[in-house]
This record gives C-alpha cells, sequence and structure tokens, in this order.
C-alpha cells in the first residue's frame, strides 16, 4: 500500500469535506502516522473511512478507533494550546493521545484494559511522544476522571457515553472545554462544553454520529412508569 497517497486521500477526501480546515491540524494529521497505532492485522483499514477494532477477541464490539474525520474534528473543535493540560479518558490505541500531545503541553490518557494500555505506551513510545502518559485504571475510575490532577483546560472522551457526569465538567478550568459523543443509537451527538463560571457551561452541538460506548459511565434507567 502506498501510505503516503493513501493518507493524503483520507485527508482530502474525508477529512476536508467535514469541515476540518485548520491548517495546524491538517499538518499534523499528515506528519502523525495513524497506521502505526492500528493493530498489525488490520493496517488496511488504517485511512478508511470506519472504526478500526482494537481487540480481536471483542471484534466489532469492543474499543474501536474512531473514524479519522472524527478524530479530525473533535481535535479542530477543541482548539489546544500548547501551555494547555488535557485529559483524554478511553485511550485505545494511543492514536488520539498523540495528536493531543502534538498540541498541548502534557496529556494524561485513562484506559482501563491493560492489553490496550500497554499497546497504547508502546505506540507512543514509538512515535516518539514524550509528553503523553497513559494510566490504567478501572472503568469506574475512569468515568470519575482524574480528580488529583485537575483542574483540565481540555478533556476528551473517546467513545461515547449517555451523558457527561457533572464531576468531569467541574474538572475543568474556567474556559476550559470538554468535547463527548452523547445519547443512544441511532443517533447520538458530538457535543462540546465550555466552563463558563463556577456552576455554568455552556453547550454545542458539533455532529451526529455513532461510536461504541466507553466503560464505565452509568446508563439511564430503561424502566417507564
Amino acid at each position: 500500500m502506498d501510505t503516503e497517497n493513501a493518507r493524503f486521500n483520507m485527508i482530502e477526501q474525508q477529512i476536508r469535506p467535514w469541515e476540518v480546515l485548520d491548517p495546524a491540524v491538517l499538518a499534523l494529521l499528515a506528519t502523525v502516522r495513524r497506521e502505526d497505532f492500528v493493530p498489525a492485522g488490520l493496517r488496511a483499514l488504517a485511512f478508511v473511512d470506519t472504526q478500526v477494532p482494537l481487540l480481536h477477541a471483542d471484534g466489532a464490539s469492543g474499543p474501536c478507533m474512531l473514524e479519522p474525520k472524527v478524530e479530525a474534528r473533535l481535535l479542530q473543535e477543541l482548539q489546544v494550546q500548547r501551555h494547555e493540560k488535557v485529559l483524554e479518558i478511553g485511550t485505545g490505541s494511543g492514536f488520539m493521545a498523540a495528536l493531543l500531545a502534538h498540541r498541548a503541553q502534557q496529556v494524561f490518557s485513562l484506559e482501563c484494559r491493560a492489553e490496550l494500555a500497554r499497546r497504547a505506551r508502546e505506540n507512543l513510545r514509538r512515535a516518539g511522544v514524550v509528553n503523553a502518559q497513559v494510566l490504567e485504571v478501572s472503568a469506574a475510575e475512569g468515568a470519575r476522571g482524574l480528580p488529583a490532577q485537575a483542574p483540565f483546560d481540555v478533556i476528551v472522551l473517546s467513545g461515547s457515553v449517555a451523558e457527561v457526569p457533572r464531576a468531569l465538567l467541574e474538572q475543568l478550568k474556567p474556559g476550559g472545554r470538554l468535547c463527548a459523543v452523547v445519547g443512544q443509537e441511532p443517533v447520538m451527538q458530538a457535543r462540546l462544553y465550555t466552563r463558563a463560571g463556577p456552576d455554568a457551561w455552556s453547550e454545542r452541538h458539533l455532529f451526529d454520529t455513532v461510536t461504541r460506548r466507553l466503560e464505565g459511565f452509568p446508563e439511564p434507567s430503561r424502566f417507564r412508569f
């Protein structure tokens, strides 16, 4: 496979049409080698507009890399700055952590699967990323964020949740941003939350999508009265 041509086509045919036009984001996507973060047997999917399964045993029902256009759009919307501290929940392959690390001062990424945490650390090491730290935590701990390192300028949920816990929103600095995919199938929404005050957050709908659930986050009751 001609990886450089495939990368160029991914950016021009998938990512730009999704309104990702920030030159710095596009340059980063052209530089960070996505194929190095995809499981070895699935590297042919590195530049395809699809979610890539990360654990063979779980297949498509388990943790996945987000589509390239979704990763790119979230990165653009967050507008991460070089002086900022970032928290990611759901490390997966480590690719999003790598993108964030190229723009931020420091990245903490939480992963509840030991195998994925190990792989992500190795992927980041091979990519020369030194300012992203992968922490292995339980699913329940991950859903609570990382209060010991709070507050954060940016928080990213690399997967979907039924709703964003207030405890995570409270870990944002004033002006801090949180991106998450929220809702239920068949339609979920990517949303951007910005902390406007001690007890105030603004919320903006970005786009509709569907992604795999993050483990450890509560689901709404299915009972109706």
